[in-house]
């Protein structure tokens, strides 16, 4: 019913999930060479060059995200969270784009002409967020999150002995009291709603370290070892709740209401990471005409359901069935093996080799902002390691009262849904073809229009297909999700742009967005940072449109499993460059 509630907003990548010191600095800091100087001129060599710079350097400032893609030689190292950092960041985009834009564009293939034009927006955006949005001077979560994210990264997956990681963690350990000290120097202008969510959020870090942690290195036997992750361990869960008071007593109180990009702001961004420009009032049209035809639709399925009930009240009747909590991973398990089988015979997508996900509990820490997600291993992974689905349980200390409750986000209809979007043919099918991607910078790089628009794309077109045809229930909830995604399009732009409050977005999303209103909160508040969630429902509509033009294109040749792995396979790309690739031109996105 919900994916993934985004408020982990440590420093944003354009990655595929989800980019640099100056060149002295970044040897210093990390303890190694500056990456080769890109050659100079154009052609393939010449850009094949600079983008292995590129990734080189971003792997090397951003060391969790690294482990995250599967490049370990950095497992040892954290992120600059100094303001030299983050400016020396600043110049290095900045010079990496020079250096695309310098390349002349006829002079690459038709792939590497795509991808320059998609890194020169990488480049822009990481800009953009330094030096304009500048969540690092506003948000307190960006340094709590940040440092917890780097023990995480190397903790949840199997990818080397445990002793190896663990060696790994208690360098990063090391450095994170100094991380979290960076913070004080560098939040000159908090965000109230950033630092109420970050307090909310530390004690759920605090836990991680102080408990899965541990437990994730249980294995581990060596005394010296062992006796120095707990000193460093020890040093950070101290620096934490240090922090954590720092944040009530200190940052809370000068922290300021205005958390709005403002239109101007907004719109560069939107262009940046999407490759869309159009107007924001346009942005809004598409929105509001989506919502109310997905409302009608919505309606209309109620009715055919239950005539004499409104329809909140059909969908609350559907939401009371559900499995039992302890046999909700089960379940989940087996709905993923009936949604693939589904997608082979009736001949959807190609499903690359690879092991099936695995359905397993969210972890602790993430259980307060998290219903569901995927975790996959990065697409330069070497080690054989599993994705894995995670779904979240109610609390052990729940009542039954509180249990029956709670699950009634997980009835049977919302566990398809939702497992569509992450799993099958949704993310997991994204992670499935990365290796193959045409370039490393769409393994590194993506947009969400792509990456989010597809798995949203995928809820709708499974039912469209006939996927559960003979059960409306299934169609209500696909259209309570399409709602739900209809309104954060709208609140983001309203809340960024035209005064709405975070109160009038909670009362939004509980009315258009059918949506109860613990969930409605925390849809409000994700709203204050990420500004852009309207991506699933544009990115949606723009691959429908992209079907309909690669159909009328292809004529009597198409078939709509050829659409699908034609589009997959082209990677995370901005929609107007996967048109291009797809189309021979961009044409109209809508």
């Amino acid at each position: 019913m919900i994916d993934r509630m985004k408020t982990n907003r440590s420093r944003r990548h354009l990655s595929f999930w989800s980019s640099m010191l100056l060149a002295g600095l970044l040897a210093a800091a990390c303890g190694r060479e500056q990456p080769a100087a890109p050659v100079a001129g154009s052609g393939d060599a010449a850009f094949a060059t600079l983008e292995h710079a590129i990734i080189e350097d971003n792997n090397a400032r951003h060391p969790s995200y690294a482990t995250d893609l599967g490049f370990h030689e950095f497992d040892d190292k954290l992120e600059d969270f100094s303001e030299a950092g983050m400016q020396a960041e600043l110049a290095a985009v900045n010079k990496f784009r020079a250096e695309l834009e310098a390349i002349k564009p006829e002079t690459l293939t038709p792939d590497r002409a795509l991808d320059r034009e998609f890194l020169i927006h990488a480049m822009m955006d990481t800009a953009l967020q330094i030096d304009t949005i500048r969540m690092w001077q506003k948000d307190p979560d960006f340094y709590s999150s940040g440092v917890t994210n780097a023990a995480y990264a190397i903790m949840k997956r199997d990818y080397a002995p445990a002793d190896v990681r663990l060696k790994a963690v208690i360098a990063r350990e090391k450095l994170m009291p100094a991380a979290l000290a960076e913070a004080r120097k560098n939040l000159k202008t908090p965000v109230t709603i950033y630092t109420e969510i970050a307090i909310e959020q530390i004690d759920g870090s605090i836990g991680l370290l102080k408990s899965d942690l541990p437990a994730a290195f249980a294995s581990v036997k060596d005394p010296a070892l062992l006796a120095d992750f707990r000193k460093a361990n020890a040093d950070v869960v101290a620096a934490l709740g240090d922090y954590k008071t720092y944040l009530q007593k200190t940052v809370l109180p000068a922290s300021k209401p205005d958390y709005a990009f403002g239109a101007e702001t907004w719109s560069k961004a939107f262009a940046a990471q999407e490759m869309v420009d159009l107007p924001i009032d346009k942005l809004l049209s598409i929105a509001q005409a989506d919502l109310e035809k997905n409302e009608a639709a919505f309606e209309a399925v109620a009715h055919q359901i239950d005539a004499k009930k409104q329809p909140d009240q059909v969908l609350a009747a559907i939401e009371a069935n559900h499995p039992k909590a302890e046999d909700l991973l089960a379940t989940t398990q087996a709905t993923l093996d009936s949604i693939r089988q589904y997608i082979v015979d009736h001949h959807i997508l190609t499903i690359p080799e690879g092991d099936p996900a695995r359905v397993v509990e969210t972890p602790p820490f993430m259980r307060s902002t998290t219903s569901a997600s995927m975790d996959t291993p990065g697409p330069f992974e070497t080690a054989k390691v599993r994705g894995l689905y995670n779904m979240t349980l109610p609390g052990a200390r729940a009542s039954r009262a509180e249990k029956a409750e709670f699950m009634r986000r997980w009835y049977y209809a919302s566990i398809s849904n939702v497992s569509v979007h992450e799993v099958y043919p949704g993310h997991y099918m994204q992670f499935l073809y990365a290796k193959q991607f045409p370039s490393d910078a769409r393994k590194v790089f993506g947009a969400n229009t792509n990456i989010e628009g597809w798995a949203h794309y995928c809820e709708q077109m499974m039912l469209d297909e006939g996927f559960h045809a003979d059960d409306p229930s299934y169609r209500l909830a696909q259209l309570q999700d399409a709602l739900l995604r209809d309104v954060r399009f709208i609140v983001g732009i309203r809340m960024h742009t035209q005064g709405m409050t975070v109160d009038e977005a909670v009362k939004v999303f509980e009315t258009a967005g059918h949506q109860p209103h613990p969930v409605a909160v925390s849809e409000a508040k994700r709203g204050t940072a990420d500004a852009l969630y309207g991506y699933y429902t544009l990115g949606k509509l723009m691959i429908l449109k992209l079907r309909e033009d690669y159909k009328a294109k292809m004529g009597a040749a198409y078939t709509l499993q050829g659409f699908h792995d034609a589009f997959i396979k082209l990677g995370p790309l901005p929609l107007p460059l996967v048109r291009r690739a797809m189309l021979g031109e961009e044409g109209s996105i809508l």
